[in-house]
């Protein structure tokens, strides 16, 4: 007995010790395929602070919303109304509504971290959104169900940045709200910073069915009263692309993705 527990001390070293390098591995390669994103994220928090500041709320309620929220889509959309003083239901509504691709986002990546504790799918689940989304699935595909090497790390590399460099500019956005004049127009930046995380994730037919029914919706209903067509075109553009998914051939999905 004592010489199967001496024999199962090194085999043990020397698997974690392969473990943690397989995670160090994949960090790096999440680092690098995921680092062009992060002037675009840090651009679009920038315009996140300073718009929460211009909306009326205090330096302090806007560092805790940046940091407690970390939604930006859900953040523009709830700011107005709450400028405006509409029902909470509403702004709850509506960001609710606008953050429900994040439930789709988690249901997607779930399976890969199944082999986790609860605590520790919740923590990652915080920082799951549009970059992870990205990247992750392309890198780890549906049937690497069950083989949990190297996708912490990965999923770190695309997270953690993205997190620090949104609070960072949002931190930056929130302190020079009124230094910034208004002619320098960020919101312009912030929105091509939307563009650029958004063009990687168009990478199908039925990512992009989404993207020209939200688009179109969103522009036809500009004015309906506390931003509902915001909510419209969130869940037409939703509902479109899970229906060409639903139906449309394997193969013409392929060929989309790749044209």
């Amino acid at each position: 007995m004592q010489t199967e527990t001496g024999d199962a001390g090194p085999r043990d070293d020397r698997s974690a010790s392969e473990a943690r390098r397989i995670e160090k591995d994949a960090f790096q390669e999440g680092w690098r395929d995921s680092a062009s994103t992060i002037p675009a994220v840090f651009a679009w928090g920038v315009v996140s602070g300073m718009a929460m500041v211009k909306s009326g709320m205090s330096i302090m309620q806007s560092l805790g919303m940046s940091l407690l929220v970390y939604a930006g889509s859900a953040q523009f959309a709830a700011l107005p109304l709450l400028a405006v003083g509409a029902p909470l239901l509403v702004v709850f509504f509506t960001a609710m509504i606008v953050n429900l691709r994040f439930v789709i986002f988690s249901a997607a990546v779930a399976p890969h971290f199944e082999h986790l504790p609860w605590y520790r799918r919740a923590w990652y689940g915080f920082f799951n959104g549009d970059i992870s989304m990205a990247f992750f699935p392309r890198r780890f595909p549906p049937h690497t169900f069950g083989q949990p090497a190297g996708k912490i790390g990965y999923f770190a590399a695309i997270c953690y940045p993205g997190w620090l460099s949104w609070q960072l500019g949002a931190t930056v956005g929130i302190l020079l709200a009124s230094q910034i004049p208004e002619s320098w127009n960020i919101g312009f930046a912030g929105t091509l910073a939307l563009i650029a995380i958004m063009i990687p994730m168009t990478n199908n037919i039925a990512a992009l069915a989404g993207v020209i029914v939200s688009g179109t919706v969103s522009v036809l209903a500009l004015h309906f009263p506390y931003r509902l067509g915001l909510l419209a075109a969130m869940v037409l553009g939703m509902a479109a692309a899970l229906l060409v998914d639903r139906f449309l051939p394997a193969a013409d999905k392929d060929e989309g993705a790749t044209a």
